[in-house]
């Protein structure tokens, strides 16, 4: 049965769907995490210290995190997966290019595969910058978030390449988070006005809470 959900559009789709939503809640997670850097050095290596320790006693250091690390990288695979096999089929449904394009197509809605992309390849950068410290400018401090952030954006390179990949996050988002509730039977002609409001305004607070922090480092309001 499995198989045969995941052989239909239906199914591919509603993959699609449920693995951008957990996504979705974790960047909410992760924007109100890293708007802690406001608050100075000391709450902000606090608050990373203690998502290695969440779950304690009960959950050994850094299980926790780990289970969500492991739910994440299922999400991203399973959203990758079902979003290129979606692509295939469309193309191989329609192998020559529409003639006239969509006029009421989006802007976002016509960037959500190169969106992707950028998003994937910006994860993977991200991970070897402040994760293992592989990329990281400067000397990389395990357990010292706080200076890493501040070395990261104290590039003009980590600048661009961070607020490009975040507004490639709106985009996506907003597009995205429609399409999902179209796709899990959320939507209607009474809903969809709210729908895409909702989707604009996590939009906008997402990219804009992603973006402060390297604003706030360059304009010396982090430092």
């Amino acid at each position: 049965m499995a198989r045969t959900v995941w052989d239909s559009t239906v199914g591919k789709k509603t993959v699609m769907a449920v693995s951008g939503l957990i996504m979705l809640l974790y960047l909410v997670v992760h924007m109100l995490g890293n708007l802690k850097i406001f608050f100075g050095a000391g709450e902000f290596n606090h608050y990373a210290h203690w998502l290695r320790t969440v779950g304690e006693p009960f959950m050994h250091y850094e299980w926790t995190l780990w289970l969500v690390r492991v739910v994440l990288v299922v999400a991203v695979v399973a959203h990758a997966v079902s979003a290129y096999q979606l692509s295939r089929r469309d193309i191989k449904a329609r192998p020559s290019k529409y003639v006239h394009k969509k006029p009421r197509a989006s802007y976002a809605t016509r960037t959500m595969r190169w969106g992707g992309i950028i998003l994937a390849l910006f994860i993977v950068w991200h991970l070897l910058d402040l994760t293992t410290g592989t990329v990281h400018s400067g000397g990389f401090e395990s357990g010292k978030p706080y200076q890493n952030v501040m070395d990261t954006f104290s590039t003009w390179y980590g600048n661009v390449i961070y607020i490009v990949a975040m507004l490639a996050v709106g985009l996506h988002i907003r597009h995205g988070f429609w399409s999902a509730a179209q796709t899990l039977g959320v939507g209607g002609r009474r809903r969809d006005r709210a729908l895409k409001t909702v989707a604009n305004v996590l939009a906008l607070l997402l990219t804009a809470g992603f973006l402060a922090v390297p604003v706030g480092v360059m304009t010396g309001v982090v430092s």
